[in-house]
């Protein structure tokens, strides 16, 4: 049988977004970078932050470079390495650092941590810590725009460990057997948590598993933006004129532990250093500066616009109040 997986070139497509969404591309992947740096090397190490951290060092690419040309009514179910996905559709840097230190402004108001967010308001979909469960509920919502008419679509966001799970399969099937309009992108990043990717499957590629359930699977360089953008842009694209549900791979590497408190001690040193030299920001950059659409004076003025915008964030947070006690009984289901 003939597969349908797509090995795309990691070059940069032939056809580029415009000079706006690259300087975009480039504002919030490394707005996501300064910002997950200050929350796990800053906050977290001062004590300020309550319950673990969970970030996306050397993954910022994937979520950027999908979430970019979305529609406002569109939705987007993240998970623990996506929060460029929060930063693009309007979550405010104070609404997130709040979060983290656990203050009333905080997109939980309090009840929970890290990265277990969302808002309805800005088509963001909260998940829980069994990370494959986001794929049925992104079905689920996709298969509601289907059913009503409507011209949205969902984008569904999950790890290489995910892949291993009955409810991810489970989603996937139920997606293509519906033909809903539905994004899933892997961040492949070789670890769930401290397992290698080839210890918890015995098929080469994620995306090969997209061909026993009748929809396409594509590879990218998950460190390439361009790449990332081109094919979301072209599943996208295939979800709304009715072609139903794409399973994009792209493939990353995780530059830190699992979490703030794992070493990484298990992954070899000889892997960072590979992938350091590959890191989506840098590479980006040098390609923007390349083709002129951007100069090093330029990158530096737009870091420090970025540390300003987070240094003023952390400091009305950490102003923000605690919630009240009694809090914690609003807004629960019993």
């Amino acid at each position: 049988m003939k597969s349908n997986t797509l090995t795309r070139d990691a070059a940069s497509p032939v056809i580029l977004p415009p000079e706006k969404t690259l300087l975009d591309m480039l504002y919030y992947m490394k707005l996501t970078r300064e910002l997950e740096f200050r929350i796990e090397r800053k906050l977290y190490r001062q004590g300020k932050i309550v319950g673990g951290v969970y970030v996306g060092r050397g993954q910022e690419a994937i979520a950027v470079g999908s979430c970019v040309d979305l529609r406002r009514d569109d939705v987007v179910c993240p998970s623990h390495r996506d929060m460029g996905a929060y930063l693009i559709r309007g979550m405010s840097l104070r609404t997130i650092l709040a979060q983290y230190m656990a203050r009333k402004t905080g997109a939980t108001r309090g009840k929970d941590g890290n990265m277990h967010m969302g808002d309805l308001s800005k088509g963001l979909i909260a998940f829980v810590s069994m990370l494959g469960d986001n794929v049925p509920v992104a079905t689920g919502i996709a298969l509601s725009f289907k059913t009503r008419g409507q011209d949205r679509v969902t984008l569904c966001f999950f790890g290489d460990g995910a892949t291993s799970r009955g409810d991810w399969h489970e989603g996937i099937n139920m997606a293509s057997v519906f033909k809903v309009p539905v994004v899933f992108i892997c961040n492949n990043n070789q670890y769930a948590y401290s397992t290698p990717l080839e210890r918890q499957m015995a098929v080469e590629n994620i995306a090969d598993r997209a061909e026993a359930y009748g929809l396409p699977g594509e590879i990218v360089d998950g460190n390439d933006i361009l790449a990332v953008w081109d094919a979301a842009t072209r599943a996208i694209q295939r979800a709304r004129a009715g072609g139903g549900p794409t399973l994009i791979e792209c493939k990353t590497f995780r530059m830190t532990g699992h979490s703030a408190h794992d070493d990484a001690g298990y992954v070899p040193p000889e892997l960072f250093e590979f992938w350091e030299e590959r890191d989506p920001i840098s590479r980006f950059e040098r390609f923007l500066m390349d083709r002129g659409f951007i100069d090093k004076s330029g990158i530096d003025e737009l870091q420090r616009r970025i540390n300003h915008e987070i240094d003023e964030a952390i400091q009305i947070a950490e102003k923000d109040p605690f919630p009240e006690p009694e809090d914690c009984l609003k807004d629960v289901y019993y």
